[in-house]
């Protein structure tokens, strides 16, 4: 066996006819859902419930992260929307104009997900405002939980209908 040829097809460039591609879409969607803004999720459940120091770890947790959020927005949130706007613009033009199929994939994956990005600055913003304790953090944890797995829902269902569509184009053209 040649290990060049295994290596080679194991990191399909053909990126929606891979597994690993769809193993890393359903990985991320997972991950973003549970941690809503740093925070996990089952640790917010349990604060719901109990109160008292799981409570205060979530709120900490909460202040944490948002003050991260809001600092890196601060100081470099020009420089990120102008990389990240330009990453997928490129991204854009190289998998959907020019067809490289490996640049269509990760615009699929960037592109969501950058607007979830923006959705956690929106959130962070709103619990720095005050609504940095017990329900009213828990309420906007959980839209912002929901709009996430919204985003994510939609992101995984328009991917999935390029990726029949790319796949069913390769086996009826040949490729």
């Amino acid at each position: 066996m040649d290990l060049t040829r295994t290596i080679i097809e194991t990191i399909d460039m053909r990126s929606f006819s891979n597994l690993w591609f769809w193993i890393a879409l359903a990985v991320m969607w997972s991950t973003a859902s549970h941690w809503v803004i740093g925070v996990p999720w089952d640790m917010v459940l349990r604060a719901r419930r109990k109160g008292g120091a799981v409570q205060q770890e979530v709120e900490d947790l909460a202040r944490i992260y948002t003050s991260r959020l809001l600092y890196i927005g601060r100081v470099s949130g020009t420089w990120l929307m102008v990389l990240v706007t330009s990453g997928l613009s490129g991204l854009c033009v190289l998998g959907f104009w020019y067809g490289i199929q490996f640049c269509q994939a990760v615009f699929l994956l960037a592109c969501p997900m950058s607007l979830v990005g923006l959705m956690s600055l929106r959130v962070a913003r709103r619990i720095e405002a005050g609504e940095n304790a017990g329900d009213a953090l828990y309420r906007r944890l959980r839209l912002h939980r929901f709009n996430v797995q919204a985003v994510g829902i939609a992101s995984i269902f328009f991917t999935a209908l390029w990726g029949m569509f790319q796949n069913l184009s390769a086996s009826v053209l040949g490729n």
